[in-house]
């Protein structure tokens, strides 16, 4: 018996299930939900087209361009209009152009001249000792200074994970910043004496990678996923049992009210944490996955407003806006989706997609849906120049929306390590472990596959956990 259980249908789940069937392997995919894709999911309502997730997947790896290639996506791939690359912070209520060159941010308004001067001795700021673990806030303080924490990383950190830099790890949150103070001592030296090391690498950074979408939107590449599988996927089946067996692992699912049974050689753990953490394992001695449950995911609100052009001052020539804390807005930021990708809105309208709520206000996000568009069309009356009612509305709420990699991760990540070690044949994979963005669960999902393959053809927990421990 070589068959594997996904549980959990989201891209990571999904990726990772064709991966495998390409490889020849049986693959049977368990989704509680009545639909595959987790947040991934587009709607298109009288020439208006809103995404319920992530608005863009950034090509930062061949991984992600051989899926797309392998689904037969190639001439369906959408990348962002050129125009649209300048991205704003707010400062003093209004959108500043983010500067794109090093002569940009000498001139930029964005930041004082206080601020740009003190920036000339980050070089000389001798690196944090390798072992002590900084949330973010404090490595941005000691090396950038205040400005930069309130005006660039606060911000930014809202974009990726809504999530506050008090709390976030450098080390597990934001890995590639760690390893270039720990390796040049610097960032600004990292980025002068690192660049030929990164031109040798097959991965683009997320700050340059190409961002692209389909015409019908990012649901395109996970209804192609789910029409690959076909039968392999069961839907409204939620796994509430694993047990060890002499040939593997017995799989308990509850489905229409019954509880059906089935043996996989093994199983991939890629639903949410949260959910992961309600999981009864029973192995020789029983695996409690408890501990993944103190994972924290703030809630988010997704708001999709459509209007006439005339009635947005602002001319969303751009990627979007990100809204420092300190000045005070409800939203954490708005993209301007309709100029990013075209018929995202009627001709003479444009559609704007907000965030609110994640570890800032999460009490906001859980609001009535009228209260969440009008709390958002008076935050853009002010940033933007609005005027008018929106002609389109669409708001989602996602409960528990993004993992935060807050200090002390390390203890969530060692945990999985040590069970993948002890009960061969199981396998922890997701946004939970391998980074939160879109495309970073693809290449999770790519990578356990392999991983998979190897424990299958070579049979034993020798092979799992030195692969586990390598990329650990």
């Amino acid at each position: 018996m070589s068959s594997v259980a996904i549980v959990g249908g989201g891209i990571t789940g999904l990726t990772a299930a064709f991966r495998l069937r390409q490889k020849g392997i049986a693959v049977t995919l368990y989704e509680a939900s009545g639909r595959p894709g987790g947040v991934i999911q587009t709607i298109r309502h009288n020439g208006y087209l809103a995404e319920f997730g992530p608005n863009t997947l950034l090509e930062t790896s061949p991984k992600i361009t051989a899926l797309i290639r392998d689904l037969g996506l190639d001439k369906q791939r959408l990348y962002s209009d050129g125009r649209a690359e300048k991205r704003f912070i707010v400062r003093r209520k209004r959108p500043v152009q983010l500067p794109g060159s090093p002569v940009g941010f000498f001139t930029t308004p964005l930041f004082s001249l206080r601020a740009k001067l003190a920036l000339l001795r980050e070089p000389f700021i001798p690196p944090a000792p390798p072992d002590r673990e900084e949330n973010l806030a404090e490595f941005v303080l000691r090396r950038m200074g205040r400005e930069f924490l309130d005006y660039a990383i606060n911000p930014f950190v809202a974009g990726v994970y809504a999530g506050d830099p008090a709390r976030l790890s450098v080390k597990h949150a934001f890995p590639k910043l760690h390893a270039l103070e720990q390796k040049y001592g610097s960032l600004i030296k990292g980025q002068f004496l690192g660049a030929r090391e990164r031109k040798r690498r097959p991965e683009v950074s997320k700050q340059n990678a190409p961002k692209l979408s389909f015409p019908e939107g990012l649901e395109t590449l996970t209804e192609t996923l789910r029409a690959r599988l076909g039968a392999a996927m069961r839907l409204n089946s939620a796994v509430t049992r694993l047990q060890r067996t002499a040939a593997g692992w017995l799989v308990v699912a509850r489905t229409d009210g019954q509880e059906l049974a089935s043996e996989h050689r093994a199983v991939l753990l890629a639903a949410p944490a949260h959910k992961l953490a309600e999981l009864a394992i029973h192995d020789n001695c029983p695996i409690s996955l408890a501990l993944l449950g103190q994972v924290r995911y703030p809630p988010v609100a997704s708001v999709v407003l459509g209007f006439r052009r005339e009635e947005v001052a602002h001319p969303c020539n751009g990627f979007g806006l990100l809204i420092p804390q300190v000045e005070g807005f409800k939203i954490l930021g708005t993209i301007f989706s309709s100029a990013l990708f075209p018929h995202r809105a009627p001709a003479g309208h444009v559609t704007l997609t907000s965030y609110v709520g994640g570890t800032r206000a999460p009490e906001l996000a859980l609001l009535r849906g009228d209260q969440l568009v009008d709390l958002t069309v008076s935050d853009l009356q002010v940033l933007l120049g609005v005027r008018g009612k929106p002609t389109f509305t669409h708001h989602v709420v996602f409960p528990k929306a993004i993992p935060q990699y807050e200090v002390g991760y390390g203890r969530f990540k060692g945990f999985m390590t040590e069970v993948e070690s002890k009960a061969a044949g199981l396998f922890f994979a997701g946004h939970y472990r391998d980074g939160v963005s879109l495309g970073d669960s693809i290449c999770s999902g790519h990578d356990v596959a392999g991983r998979i393959e190897r424990f299958l053809s070579e049979g034993g927990a020798k092979v799992q956990g030195e692969a586990v421990l390598a990329q650990s």
